[in-house]
C-alpha cells in the first residue's frame, strides 16, 4: 500500500506542477533546471521510482501466459522502467526541452529524451505482460486497455513534438499518457494488495486460527450417534477421536455412549 501512497502522490504533484505553469509544456519541461518546479519534479519522479518499485515486489510472481512475454516477469519490467526513471529524475531536460535534434542538440536534452521513452517503453511491456497474466482478469483487461491508451496517446504526443506542430496539444496528449499509466500502476499495486489479503484471509493457517478462537468462546458439545439406529454399517470398535484444536483431556463423562453400551 505504501507504494500505491507514493505513486499517487507523484501523480498529485505533476498535476500541482502542470497546473501552476499556466501554459501548456510537456511533463519533462517541468524538471528544466533554474525552473522553480524543478525541485517538486525531482521528488515526483523518485516517488514514482520508490512506488513502481514496491509494487512491484508482490507482483513478482505473475507471469503472462503468453511464451514470448513470459520470458521474464512484469515486476522485472517495472524494476527496470524505475531505474531508467532514476536516472531521468538526475538527467533533466533543458530549459524548453527541445527536441536533440540539429542547432538545438545536447547530450543532456538526449540522455534524459531517450532514457524517458525507454522509461514509458518498459511500463508498456509491464501492462502488456499483466494484460494476458493467468487469474488476473479484472486487472488484465484493465491492463490492456491502458497500454493501448499510453502506447498511442503518448506516441502521438511524441510525434507532433518531433514535427513541431500543435506541441501545445502534444503536450497534453502526454500528459493524458502519464496519468493514464500512473494510475494503472496504482490499480495493480491495490489489486495485488487487495487479492493478498484475501488469500492470507482463506489460508489454512488463518482458518485454523479462526476456528480456534471459535473454541475459546463454546464448549463443544459431544453428540452421540448409533450407527445402527442410522443404518449406517459399522462394527462396535470405533475409537472416539479428538478434534485437533480440542487440548483439554477428554473426560469420562464426555464420552456418552448409547443406552445399550452403558
Amino acid at each position: 500500500m505504501f507504494g500505491c501512497g507514493f505513486v499517487f502522490s507523484a501523480l498529485v504533484i505533476i498535476w500541482m506542477l502542470r497546473l501552476s505553469v499556466g501554459h501548456d509544456v510537456y511533463v519533462s519541461e517541468l524538471g528544466a533546471p533554474d525552473l522553480p518546479t524543478a525541485r517538486w519534479f525531482e521528488v515526483a519522479l523518485l516517488l514514482i521510482v520508490a512506488g513502481a518499485s514496491l509494487i512491484a515486489l508482490p507482483g513478482r510472481d505473475l507471469r503472462s501466459r503468453v511464451r514470448w512475454l513470459a520470458v521474464w516477469t512484469p515486476a522485472v519490467s517495472l524494476w527496470i522502467s524505475s531505474g531508467f526513471f532514476l536516472v531521468a529524475s538526475q538527467v533533466t531536460c533543458t530549459p524548453g526541452c527541445p527536441v536533440p535534434e540539429g542547432a538545438t542538440f545536447t547530450w543532456q536534452d538526449f540522455i534524459h529524451t531517450s532514457i524517458a521513452v525507454l522509461a514509458f517503453a518498459a511500463a508498456c511491456v509491464a501492462m502488456v505482460q499483466v494484460a494476458f497474466a493467468r487469474g488476473h482478469r479484472g486487472i488484465a483487461r484493465m491492463s490492456l486497455a491502458a497500454a493501448v491508451v499510453v502506447a498511442v496517446v503518448s506516441g502521438a504526443g511524441g510525434i507532433l513534438s518531433l514535427a513541431h506542430f500543435q506541441q501545445g496539444f502534444g503536450s497534453r496528449l502526454e500528459l493524458v499518457a502519464t496519468t493514464v499509466a500512473l494510475g494503472w500502476l496504482v490499480a495493480l499495486g491495490l489489486s495485488l494488495a487487495l487479492r493478498r489479503t484475501g488469500s492470507a484471509a482463506l489460508s489454512p493457517h488463518h482458518l485454523e486460527h479462526l476456528v480456534g478462537e471459535m473454541h475459546e468462546h463454546e464448549d463443544l458439545v459431544l453428540v452421540p450417534v448409533d450407527p445402527a439406529a442410522l443404518r449406517i454399517p459399522g462394527d462396535r470398535h470405533e475409537r472416539v477421536m479428538l478434534l485437533p484444536d480440542e487440548k483439554r483431556a477428554l473426560r469420562p463423562e464426555d464420552v456418552l455412549l448409547p443406552p445399550d453400551l452403558a
